[in-house]
């Protein structure tokens, strides 16, 4: 890789890593529910960009299999959440 493209990926896993503390304060300190929802999915799909960013970096296709896996489970507990939230009820 060349050194543009290196400190390129550095940067934004720097990025993806600092916009991390915002939205665990909004899940920590969150006034509602839906808020706290809302900077969860948040912190998930960073988290997403960040195990990409490290599949790029590292030249390796298995962290996108893992990526692929958390992103639906955080799909599956995003929509139960919501619906627990919203009726009171999971499923």
């Amino acid at each position: 890789m060349s050194p543009l493209v290196l400190l390129s990926i550095q940067a934004a896993l720097l990025v993806l890593v600092v916009l991390i503390i915002p939205c665990a304060y909004r899940a920590w300190i969150g006034p509602t529910a839906p808020d706290r929802l809302q900077a969860i999915d948040t912190i998930t799909t960073l988290l997403l960009g960040i195990i990409i960013v490290l599949a790029v970096l590292r030249n390796t296709v298995m962290f996108v299999d893992v990526a692929i896996a958390i992103a639906a489970f955080s799909f599956i507990g995003t929509i139960a959440l919501a619906r627990y939230i919203s009726e009171g009820r999971a499923f």
